[in-house]
């Protein structure tokens, strides 16, 4: 039931994305997605440290994380509110970016020296595969929508990647608060400079507006981080990030209940070939779940700070 859940809060954000785009400019959705955040979370990772007794951050160590933070939340975020803005399916940008962790292990674990094994190849390509297919039915039925477009989320995977390369090459760890906070903290930063600079930072009167942020920050952010690492610590990384590529499927489904978006025979099966893709990259029938939970304590972060 928790992992259900999780599913529905993760992939409420693309929803939310859209919801929010509707009655403003993207800068203003996220300023004020991510001002209120900060302003909860500071006092929380505040007494977070002091009842533990977690000393200071040094400069070094708050640098690495305002840089994942601008990676994982603002470049990532800005392109998943841009496209589909432009009109691209919310189903198809969840797909694209879902890719995320197969690029992710296909092309930074050689930079960090971690074998890429046949398997997980075959999983990346077969993932490519739904996403061309997906794609193409999306870009078939959609009209008004520019080609490129559809690149919009590429960049944020890539991104993402980015992100995840330094958070790896990071000696020290600091708690998941911290980090959120920190990265929170540097996205309101930047979204209210983005919103000032081009006069957006004025919210709408409409109530549809509030609803969406108020969706984005209890569902997509507090509901769906804070499912993540009880689901982690309880099934360890590989189970829960499978479950991260039923979030294309589930999205395609609420954007073509809630908006109305196209959601052909195509469409199924490319959201099927993505699903298989993580599949046969996750499975390897031997890893037990005390090791799983050992290796969440390293991984996974990155996914999670991106706060859908």
């Amino acid at each position: 039931m928790l992992s259900a859940l999780f599913v529905a809060c993760w992939s409420s954000g693309f929803i939310g994305a859209k919801l929010g785009a509707a009655d403003a400019p993207i800068t203003t959705v996220l300023m004020w997605r991510f001002v209120p955040l900060a302003a909860v979370l500071v006092p929380l990772a505040h007494r977070f440290h002091r009842d533990r007794r977690i000393p200071g951050l040094g400069h070094r160590i708050l640098l690495r994380h305002i840089v994942i933070g601008v990676l994982s939340q603002t470049g990532y975020l800005t392109t998943v509110y841009w496209a589909i803005a432009r009109g691209v399916n919310t189903g198809t940008t969840a797909l694209i970016d879902g890719l995320q962790p197969l690029a992710a292990a296909a092309l930074v674990g050689p930079l960090l020296g971690v074998a890429v094994t046949g398997r997980q190849w075959a999983g990346l390509g077969l993932g490519v595969c739904g996403v061309v297919l997906v794609t193409a039915s999306d870009a078939a039925n959609a009209s008004g929508v520019p080609w490129w477009a559809y690149l919009i989320p590429l960049i944020g995977m890539l991104s993402l990647i980015a992100a995840t390369l330094v958070e790896r090459r990071t000696p020290d760890r600091i708690p998941p608060p911290t980090s959120l906070t920190i990265q929170c903290c540097t996205s309101a930063a930047i979204f209210t400079g983005a919103a000032l600079l081009t006069g957006t930072a004025t919210p709408p009167a409409a109530g549809t507006f509030w609803l969406a942020l108020a969706w984005l920050i209890l569902l997509s952010t507090l509901g769906g981080y804070g499912l993540y690492w009880y689901l982690v610590a309880k099934l360890g990384v590989t189970q829960v990030n499978a479950l991260m590529f039923l979030m294309a499927p589930v999205t395609a489904v609420w954007g073509a209940l809630l908006f109305g978006e196209s959601f052909t025979g195509v469409t199924a099966a490319g959201l099927a070939i993505g699903i298989a893709a993580v599949i046969t990259v996750n499975y390897s029938g031997s890893k037990s779940p005390a090791a799983e939970r050992s290796a969440a304590t390293g991984t996974g972060s990155v996914e999670v700070a991106a706060c859908r």
